[in-house]
């Protein structure tokens, strides 16, 4: 068990979930993990920009659903949890009801067909919650205008999450806020976005990710000593 990252509301281990322990006594699961579509992303003009977004080779363990399944079947079935995917793969198992995660205006051009844009993503609510007033909305839509803006997104000391998938922070103080009680798990941690807003919220989180150049920008994110508002 290796720990990158500690702080009064944060431990970051460098590793793989499936293999690492200290995030299973977590309570509530909030987690972008490999969606099992096999992403990869070429090269094309930004609309309106006059500039060539970066190719991407893929993501890890994202050639099917089972590293996400696996995760979620050692964190607990009845746990409660937020984990993101793609409607083109079949949801969690446990799964009770579903969010739509609206992305930035300029989002969902690559690959796009008949016009419209891929601009959003499922959210899965997973195991048990405790029941609650039907207060908002499914849609969780988020102020960041530009898909550019999280990728690249400059923070103090670093150079930007460079994570293809980084979700806004916004949106995820949004899900953190309305979760169940207790100590935030994220497995696959990614830009670290589910840790610095849980952070910021005043709960404490657990993350687990499996590059090691991902866990520095974590890292580099949640030292900064102020809340990242970005």
């Amino acid at each position: 068990m290796s720990i990158y990252y500690q702080d009064d509301y944060v431990t970051l281990y460098h590793g793989d979930c499936l293999e690492l322990t200290g995030w299973l006594q977590a309570d509530v699961l909030v987690t972008d993990p490999p969606y099992g579509i096999g992403w990869s992303k070429g090269s094309y003009n930004r609309p309106g920009e006059g500039t060539k977004s970066r190719p991407h080779k893929g993501i890890k363990n994202d050639n099917n659903a089972d590293v996400r399944d696996n995760a979620i079947l050692l964190f607990g079935l009845e746990k409660p949890g937020i984990v993101f995917g793609s409607p083109r793969v079949a949801e969690p198992t446990t799964t009770k009801a579903y969010l739509v995660y609206q992305k930035p205006s300029d989002a969902g051009f690559y690959g796009s067909f008949g016009g419209y844009r891929r601009d959003w993503e499922a959210i899965y609510l997973t195991g048990k919650w405790p029941p609650a007033k039907a207060s908002h909305s499914a849609v969780i839509k988020t102020q960041t205008k530009s898909v550019n803006d999280l990728i690249a997104a400059r923070y103090p000391g670093d150079t930007g999450t460079g994570h293809p998938h980084t979700k806004p922070l916004d949106v995820m103080e949004t899900l953190i806020s309305r979760a169940p009680d207790g100590v935030i798990a994220d497995p696959f941690a990614g830009s670290g976005s589910t840790l610095v807003a849980a952070r910021n919220l005043g709960r404490k989180a657990i993350g687990v990710e499996l590059e090691e150049k991902y866990c520095e920008i974590i890292a580099n994110r949640l030292s900064q000593g102020a809340f990242d508002f970005a």
